[in-house]
């Protein structure tokens, strides 16, 4: 049952559902495509003597296990910053939960936090590349500049920005909430990861915004 937070969109004769969760189900390719979790950023702080709570990224991660039981896709697409630093205690929770999925195909699109050696992530079961393209979309991790996009031929799904909007109340009070942007050429998915901010995007006429407000999934 599809959950009535959820947006379903027609899109470039594709059918998407934006998720409260902040992730993106494409129903023809039965694909789940998230991105910039930064699991190990937790660790990293703490290395470093700053006091983070542990459960962020295990949460992240029971989050994601439970869009999985909820969608049950062929495989997931991540793009890019899925794990943030070097080598850390936060790979070992990586690892196991990749384990409870044996039989969905994982794809990393490397972002520049994943600066681990590609081998890691292979012998964890995930697939490595710079750059995936199919059939319609063309997934990336940072966005394209306006002149790469002009010489790009498909519709390019990135991350990296962890994009937002400010939201302002008559009284002049202001909330900024992540986004799914849509460009002409080019869309943005909000970061899936918790302990990640937001970057105010600049909206232009020619795009789409999807806000996600009181954990559901709205056009603005």
């Amino acid at each position: 049952m599809i959950s009535a937070r959820s947006l379903e969109w027609k899109f470039l004769e594709q059918t998407l559902y934006l998720l409260p969760q902040k992730a993106l189900f494409w129903k023809e390719e039965n694909s789940l495509i998230v991105s910039d979790l930064h699991i190990g950023k937790v660790g990293h702080f703490r290395k470093a003597g700053i006091a983070i709570p542990r459960n962020l990224e295990q949460e992240d991660l029971s989050k994601l296990s439970d869009l999985i039981h909820e969608w049950k896709p062929y495989r997931v697409i991540f793009l890019g910053d899925l794990f943030h630093s070097d080598m850390n205690s936060d790979w070992h929770w990586l690892q196991l939960w990749r384990d409870l999925f044996p039989h969905i195909e994982m794809i990393l699109v490397k972002g520049n936090h994943d600066i681990l050696n590609p081998e890691f992530y292979e012998e964890a079961g995930f697939i490595v590349t710079d750059r995936l393209v199919t059939s319609t979309f063309a997934f990336i991790h940072e966005p394209l500049s306006a002149g790469q996009l002009n010489l790009e031929e498909k519709y390019v799904l990135s991350g990296h920005l962890h994009p937002g909007v400010k939201l302002v109340g008559s009284a002049r009070q202001n909330l900024t909430i992540s986004c799914f942007y849509f460009g002409v050429k080019q869309a943005v998915l909000p970061a899936f990861g918790r302990f990640t901010g937001n970057f105010c995007v600049e909206v232009e006429d020619s795009s789409l915004v999807f806000g996600i407000v009181n954990e559901k999934v709205i056009e603005l």
